[in-house]
């Protein structure tokens, strides 16, 4: 089960996501950004921290969405993902594009 919160905290739009995002549900994940990036909001924080495991699925649909938010002039940062989700990031690369924050707060400020 994959779950989402997605509130505001101006001009910051923060996305928790909680549970699971592997390659039968990252597609979730993906419809979630987009629909917030389609709404006009292009400064977005993904709180990771309840996500237990993460697929190269939900990489793929990260990278999509910083596309899309780079184009639009915006950014991506990740917030308080789990040491699990840490690792995936670092293996894929994704932390040289993405900047990662070590809680919401942090994230929030970098902006």
């Amino acid at each position: 089960m994959l779950d989402f919160n997605v509130s505001q905290s101006d001009p910051v739009t923060l996305i928790e996501a909680s549970g699971r995002i592997d390659s039968s549900n990252a597609n979730l994940l993906g419809d979630a950004l987009s629909g917030v990036i389609d709404e006009g909001h292009t400064q977005l924080v993904l709180d990771l921290s309840a996500v237990g495991y993460m697929s190269s699925a939900g990489l793929r649909e990260i990278v999509s969405a910083l596309k899309k938010l780079r184009r639009a002039s915006g950014d991506l940062r990740i917030a308080q993902p789990s040491p699990r989700v840490v690792e995936v990031i670092e293996m894929s690369g994704l932390d040289s594009e993405i900047q990662v924050f070590a809680s919401q707060a942090e994230a929030i400020n970098s902006y």
